[in-house]
């Protein structure tokens, strides 16, 4: 028999054997899982689809651009005599970028009158290249463009448009290279002085982390894609030496961003030295400011062209709007808002002529393609996106599937309570790109939303694939509404995501942008709000750009 003491003895030892034994238990079974004990967990179901007749031609512009409606006006006119204007975003917004929008109020507030009777403008906020692309497929035309820069005039005329240029010059800016002070000291010890070419000389040896935006939507990267070509070859930026110096540099590119935005959150993390903006925009955000500015390519002057064959009234218009633009005034309140500086810059190459640009945009699309690219798309198809989520998320896959290259590997995923692969991970052939398209057609909304469990079972296929190939650059794109309630959380995952270093583009319809965003920001992807009008055009340049 055992005494009192010895009893307690005992019971302790017992208790710290147990707890041993349960901590031990929880280290073991509870602890993070791997990516393989997760989809074990989910056991995603291969599903077969049939092949549908797809299209291989890019689609039409005038059906995949939304209608203008899409993009009221900032100012409307007030009068049956009137021009109206499209006007890039930057001077037709609000706030400081808001400049062309408050003069385009004054203008009609000022009831100024010709041959006695008082005319107006009309004014749309739409990005350059948008509006190019409304005017070169004659969706719809204004009387007049007032890009950032002259080369979307340049390639409108190009492309048939009916377009002179009137004014050269509305209000002052230029594009820019911003480069932390830190990297800058570093290449003047180097190079000496710092300019887009020693920028260039940098990234092209490895010395420098830089991106830039898509040169087929934004003016600033179109501009950097010219400059960088006409750096090589000032003579021909098409010749075999640009295009082998330009493969140099953008091998070491770390990203080519779909918006302004998705650069700016790699520079807050770290991940970037230098990036590309506008000097208007840059002024007027205090959290850049840090970096330096370097003035690069053709000034952004915002130039007027006319469209189409105007009256001779509606000439007269335009020129008393013009006037009325360059009064003092008016042009101390630009100066206010981050226009009319460097005034002294002249840009050192030569302009381009419209067909050269248009060759320039399709040689950045070959050799950014050559590196191989292997992606999975993941589709939202629970309860949640039935009816027009639903129908607009198919319609802008299908459309938008054009715009992806036959040669990267492709995979699609849906899911709802289960996830299921329709189409394993296969080069985007014509024949997978037909059973692409079949499995879209395919899809039905029910059921619960298990967003996280999607995103799992997809970076399970791309790690077997880097596996095979370790140069391959992975990427997933969700679609969804943003909403998950069902299977995994992202706290599940969010370790391995990051682990992956896999960026995961988010794609919102009818949705929680803030819980997509959250997503895409872990390894610095865009988060897209897709709606219902613009979803397919958005998407089209989008996959442009990433595939």
């Amino acid at each position: 028999m055992l005494n009192e003491k010895d009893k307690n003895i005992a019971l302790k030892i017992l208790g710290l054997t147990v707890g041993v034994f349960i901590l031990a238990f929880f280290l073991i079974d509870g602890g993070e899982k791997t990516l393989d004990d997760i989809v074990k967990d989910i056991n995603p179901i291969t599903v077969k689809h049939n092949g549908v007749p797809v299209e291989i031609d890019p689609p039409d512009l005038t059906k995949i651009l939304p209608e203008i409606s899409s993009y009221p006006p900032q100012v409307n006119s007030i009068t049956p005599s009137y021009i109206e204007i499209f006007s890039s975003t930057e001077k037709a917004g609000s706030g400081t970028d808001g400049w062309l929008t408050e003069v385009a109020r004054d203008f009609n507030d000022a009831k100024i009158k010709i041959n006695g009777t008082q005319v107006s403008v009309k004014l749309r906020g739409i990005p350059s290249g948008e509006g190019a692309d409304y005017i070169t497929s004659g969706k719809y035309l204004p009387d007049i463009y007032t890009p950032s820069n002259e080369l979307w005039g340049e390639m409108i005329i190009s492309r048939g448009a009916k377009a002179e240029l009137v004014q050269e010059r509305l209000v002052g800016n230029v594009g820019g290279i911003l480069i932390s002070k830190s990297k800058r000291e570093e290449l003047e010890e180097k190079y000496g002085e710092v300019n887009i070419t020693t920028v260039i000389d940098a990234v092209t040896n490895d010395e420098l982390q830089m991106g830039y935006t898509n040169p087929f939507a934004s003016s600033t990267g179109l501009n950097f894609l010219t400059s960088i070509l006409q750096s090589f070859d000032g003579e021909n930026p098409l010749s075999a030496e640009a295009e082998a110096g330009f493969k140099g540099f953008q091998k070491n590119i770390r990203v080519v961003a779909y918006t302004t935005l998705q650069l700016r959150e790699m520079v807050k993390s770290g991940a970037l030295d230098a990036f590309i903006l506008e000097y208007q925009t840059y002024i007027n955000e205090p959290e850049i400011r840090s970096y330096e500015f370097i003035p690069f390519g053709v000034r952004h002057d915002n130039p007027v062209y006319e469209i189409g064959e105007l009256s001779a009234e509606k000439r007269r218009i335009l020129n008393e709007f013009i006037k009325f633009s360059q009064q003092e005034k008016y042009q101390t309140l630009a100066t206010k808002y981050g226009f009319n500086s460097f005034n002294e810059y002249n840009p050192s190459s030569r302009p381009l002529k419209g067909d050269v640009i248009i060759q320039a945009q399709n040689l950045w699309k070959i050799i950014k393609d050559s590196a191989p690219i292997c992606a999975v798309f993941v589709a939202d198809v629970s309860g949640s996106m039935d009816g027009e989520p639903l129908n607009n998320l198919k319609r802008s896959l299908i459309e938008s599937q054009k715009y992806i290259g036959s040669n990267n590997l492709i995979g699609l995923i849906s899911y709802s309570d289960d996830v299921h692969i329709d189409l394993p991970i296969s080069r985007f052939d014509l024949k997978n790109r037909s059973l692409f398209a079949g499995a879209v057609y395919d899809f039905r909304a029910g059921g619960n939303t298990a967003t996280f469990d999607g995103i799992a079972v997809a970076m399970k296929m791309l790690e077997e694939q880097r596996a095979l190939n370790p140069q391959l650059e992975l990427r997933i794109f969700v679609l969804s509404d943003g909403e998950t309630n069902r299977g995994h959380s992202l706290k599940d995952i969010r370790g391995l995501v990051e682990e992956s270093g896999i960026p995961i583009y988010t794609i919102g319809y009818n949705a929680n942008i803030e819980a997509l965003n959250e997503i895409s920001l872990i390894n610095e992807a865009a988060s897209i709000n897709a709606d219902t009008e613009d979803v397919v055009y958005k998407l089209a340049n989008f996959f442009n750009a990433m595939l």
